[in-house]
């Protein structure tokens, strides 16, 4: 069997305990309480401490690819030894900076408290600080050394550090001037990126919100009309009285317009039906479905026949659409994209459904813009 790179595993790791986290914003796993105690404690003093942090996942990681090594023998001058600085510079202190964790600018070894030449064992005398974390330091190690789990521990601190990364504030760009087509180029691949936690399916939801943001204020047909509240992702439409993902009322608080909105799901018969059955007792007057995947050629025609259907017996003007499209045609009604701009990326910023991730990936595709 082919061992595994120190930076195929930390992959491993990272994307493992993405998958953990998730939307749950909770550590999952299943070790002792004292383990998770000591642990918590290094997730604590994670910004504080970050050589420390970074010392211990370097020794984990390498234990982990090294199983016979005692990895409290962190220098190649202490007998049995191995280098822990050239292996943290190499692939550790890397990997934490590419992820956004507490990282040191070079090495956790770079730090007076831990780089003496004695091993990490209950007679280390380096200052470690704050105090109380230095028997937890010293108990991790010895934990490894009588065989506990690397790689659980691994796992616990990276999904820790997801959690506390998930809930930083993230400044995000917002370029002005751009032209309609690259602002529909920079949506679809926000909407469509490699995304491990869950969220991404929120972006097209904000998008169009955005759209409405601005048109409420330059569209006649949004005369004395009123854009109801974004609401969580989790709100459903039984309990909140809503008939659509977005909903706009008339003067008399009675709805007006909707938009529900599908992500990576094709419309068919009956998810029309469905949303009939959400609006059928109000006096709307346009229903929007959209969605980002195209509707199949055949299901297209019973679509047609049921909007008609709903056309006749309600009044209500049906729409069937994909999201780009309707971006599209928002976009050029609007007399300043930017204001389109600056409303998504409130929005994005606000959004308690979307993670680290799906607002990282938005700074990154305005820097590789040309």
């Amino acid at each position: 069997m082919v061992q595994k790179s120190p930076t195929e595993l930390l992959t491993e790791m990272y994307n493992n305990a993405m998958s953990l986290v998730r939307s749950k914003d909770k550590i999952t796993l299943d070790l002792k309480p004292k383990e998770k105690e000591l642990l918590n404690v290094v997730l604590q003093y994670s910004e504080q401490a970050k050589a420390v942090l970074t010392v211990l996942i370097t020794s984990f990681v390498y234990k982990t690819l090294n199983p016979d090594q005692d990895i409290r023998n962190h220098q190649a001058s202490i007998e049995g030894g191995y280098s822990g600085r050239t292996f943290d510079s190499k692939y550790i202190t890397p990997f934490m900076k590419s992820c956004k964790f507490p990282a040191m600018s070079d090495s956790g070894w770079l730090t007076r408290a831990l780089e003496q030449k004695v091993p990490y064992d209950k007679h280390y005398s380096g200052a470690i600080n704050p105090k109380e974390l230095k028997p937890v330091f010293i108990a991790l190690l010895d934990n490894v050394q009588k065989g506990s789990d690397c790689k659980k521990y691994l796992s616990f601190i990276f999904q820790g550090l997801i959690i506390k990364r998930n809930k930083q504030a993230i400044d995000l760009a917002k370029p002005t001037t751009l032209a309609i087509n690259t602002i529909l180029d920079l949506l679809d691949r926000h909407f469509n990126g490699s995304y491990i936690a869950e969220g991404a399916s929120r972006l097209p939801v904000l998008a169009i919100y955005a759209a409405y943001q601005c048109l409420i204020n330059e569209a006649k047909r949004f005369e004395s009309k009123e854009l109801l509240p974004i609401e969580s992702h989790t709100s459903s439409d039984k309990s909140s009285g809503r008939i659509g993902d977005i909903d706009l009322i008339d003067e008399k608080k009675r709805a007006f317009e909707a938009v529900e909105v599908k992500y990576g799901i094709q419309i068919n018969l009956g998810l029309v039906q469905d949303a009939y059955t959400k609006f059928q007792t109000t006096p709307v007057d346009r229903y929007y479905i959209l969605s980002t995947a195209s509707p199949d050629k055949e299901e297209l025609k019973k679509i047609d026949a049921e909007i008609q259907r709903i056309k006749n017996v309600h009044g209500c003007q049906l729409i069937v659409n994909g999201i780009m499209p309707t971006l599209k045609y928002y976009l050029r009604l609007l007399e300043n994209t930017f204001e389109f701009i600056d409303n998504y990326v409130n929005l994005l910023e606000a959004d308690n459904a979307l993670k680290f991730e799906h607002k990282e990936r938005w700074n990154k595709l305005i820097s590789e813009m040309k």
